[in-house]
């Protein structure tokens, strides 16, 4: 794959070396390369578009090294190419997905997001906003999803089946009772996709440019109901979210209220991609999980 010329010029000025090999190349939020420089080197250069969310992303990441974490270290600040926030990181290939769904690999996903948590939680930073959308429940858009250019001019838009809707309104009302809760920072795309595994042994945590700042328990409970999520994201079962939310509060108990809370946000990723799969007529898998789940976590949420 040819390497474009504008990745060159930045890595020879920012890495001092340049690159002669793309290992990998990967464009959904961001435009991602794996790169072999001229001087031995495997990095990673990610580029995403120019905003205030990226430099406070970057320095959670690299909060989060610091504290021993396990995850990329970063190799440069960001710098502005055009329209681009562009910065480097180590490459940190290897590892395994855990794919299971069970109460146990569940247990191990919440002991690792604890551990991130017990980091980011504390940083002192400015808020990455806005908030990656399939977490913005409080926007200010119309509507109960948050606006989205893409998404809203579907066919199908303003007429999404009127079951998600109820579902989605009565967790989003829920969760707009929160607000007052202090807000942190956190990871908050804890798909099974974004961590990588050496046996039971986290190896390397990705995706730092998702982080949020949101209340403690929403950031929470979008977690377990993302867990289990690889290539095609889902809602996990209720059983397992239940182990998820159980072994993060061996650390950190939640209140009653907390607790509902972290609930109502366990279904929110979820009626993002249900949503998305209607528009875009994908295979209904986080749609049935949402209506097949839906009423007990929100019962859970006293929502």
């Amino acid at each position: 794959m040819e390497i474009e010329p504008w990745v060159e010029e930045w890595c020879g000025r920012e890495l001092g070396a340049r690159p002669v090999e793309v290992l990998l190349a990967a464009s959904v939020m961001s435009e991602v390369w794996g790169l072999r420089l001229d001087d031995g080197r495997k990095v990673v250069v990610k580029a995403r578009p120019r905003g205030e969310r990226v430099a406070t992303c970057l320095a959670v990441q690299r909060a989060a090294v610091e504290a021993g974490l396990p995850c990329a270290r970063p190799l440069t600040g960001v710098s502005v190419v055009g329209d681009r926030a562009v910065h480097a990181e180590e490459w940190r290939s290897g590892g395994e997905v855990a794919r299971g769904n069970d109460a146990g690999t569940a247990k191990r996903s919440a002991r690792l997001y604890s551990a991130v948590m017990e980091v980011t939680r504390r940083l002192q930073l400015p808020p990455p906003l806005p908030n990656p959308e399939w977490v913005r429940w409080d926007h200010d858009g119309p509507g109960e999803w948050p606006p989205n250019a893409v998404h809203d001019t579907r066919p199908g838009a303003d007429s999404v089946r009127a079951d998600l809707v109820a579902i989605a309104r009565r967790a989003r009302r829920r969760l707009l009772r929160a607000g007052s809760m202090r807000h942190v920072l956190g990871h908050a795309d804890w798909e099974a996709q974004n961590l990588r595994w050496h046996g039971h042994t986290p190896y390397v945590v990705h995706d730092w440019d998702s982080v949020a700042w949101l209340p403690e328990p929403a950031l929470v409970g979008a977690a377990p109901g993302a867990f289990a999520s690889t290539e095609i994201p889902t809602l996990a079962p209720l059983v397992s979210s239940e182990a998820f939310l159980v072994a993060y509060q061996e650390e950190r108990e939640f209140t009653a209220d907390e607790l509902e809370v972290a609930w109502a946000a366990s279904l929110w990723p979820a009626l993002h991609n249900a949503r998305a799969e209607i528009l875009w007529n994908h295979p209904p898998v986080a749609l049935t999980a949402v209506l097949d789940q839906a009423e007990p976590r929100l019962q859970h949420a006293a929502a």
